[in-house]
């Protein structure tokens, strides 16, 4: 009876210093969160601005371009990973893995060829542990990202759509992100960002209205040029930020039902070192009755 009163105290020890790590974790995402939302609110209005005004510029001319023009018969789709330096977030990336696998199997049964880029160790590893190529990977800093390793992104992805499919270049580039909805709820996201498939902010004209024709200073080619790696930039930054935030909450409440759980342990285990102390005593008393009596007996 000792030895497993021991053990029972050894366990409910273990239950409370998990505990104490759990709550500092839950305690520093909840602190994070709310300057991650922050700056979530803050560059939703510029992205959105952005990509009106390239789906404004797309939409009222008449000009062939790169940022809106479908390939005939694309052949390659890049694919960008958003996921956390660090676990301990639940199904933050797992979900993420799951969702790019299914966006990787749709694509190639179009007949496209998959290139990965990834943010985050989780990816990496995960990639690194199946054995799959991967074009580019960025880590560090994925719970607070900054808008310089977006633009290196930005950077890296432009260059491969505007360079021919047989040099290596890309027809399509799709983003997976965690997107923040509420401190309970973060929902993966597949977005194809380019080329552009919407018309986000412009509402479709009636059709007996005429469309009104714009002049572009400079040429509208040079404005979507200009735009390009603005938009691009824009929408991996948001797509950071909001993975970032999203992080944070599924970290929090990942740490909070760890500390449920401590508590319940505890309480299983005390519950158990009670029992085992009453049945330790319990049993002593038996044996100095029995003592007792074997000495009555004997006189």
């Amino acid at each position: 009876m000792g030895a497993q009163l021991r053990v029972y105290r050894q366990k409910i020890k273990s239950a409370q210093t998990t505990k104490k790590i759990t709550r500092a974790m839950e305690l520093i995402s909840a602190s994070r969160i709310q300057k991650a939302q922050a700056r979530v609110k803050a560059s939703g209005p510029y992205s959105r601005a952005v990509t009106r005004a390239v789906s404004a510029v797309a939409t009222y001319s008449n000009v062939d371009h790169i940022l809106t023009t479908e390939a005939e018969n694309p052949t390659r789709a890049a694919v960008v990973l958003f996921t956390s330096d660090r676990g301990l977030a639940g199904a933050f990336s797992s979900q993420i893995m799951r969702e790019a696998g299914e966006l990787r199997s749709r694509l190639e049964g179009e007949g496209k060829q998959v290139v990965f880029y990834l943010v985050g160790r989780k990816a990496v590893a995960y990639f690194s542990f199946r054995r799959i190529d991967v074009e580019q990977a960025w880590t560090g800093g994925t719970d607070q990202p900054e808008f310089a390793t977006a633009k290196e992104i930005g950077d890296a992805l432009v260059d491969r759509f505007v360079q021919p499919t047989a040099e290596g270049g890309v027809d399509e580039i799709h983003i997976v992100y965690n997107r923040f909805v509420s401190m309970v709820t973060q929902t993966p996201e597949v977005v194809r960002i380019l080329p552009l498939e919407v018309v986000e902010g412009v509402e479709a004209p009636p059709s007996s209205e005429v469309l009104p024709l714009y002049e572009f200073e400079p040429e509208v080619d040079k404005v979507l040029d200009g735009l390009l790696p603005v938009y691009i930039e824009s929408r991996i930054f948001n797509a950071m930020l909001q993975s970032a935030a999203s992080e944070h909450a599924a970290r929090q409440k990942a740490m909070k039902s760890a500390s449920d759980n401590a508590d319940k342990l505890i309480t299983d285990y005390t519950r158990l070192a009670n029992n085992a102390r009453q049945s330790e005593i319990t049993q002593q008393i038996s044996e100095i009755v029995g003592g007792a009596d074997a000495l009555s007996s004997a006189k």
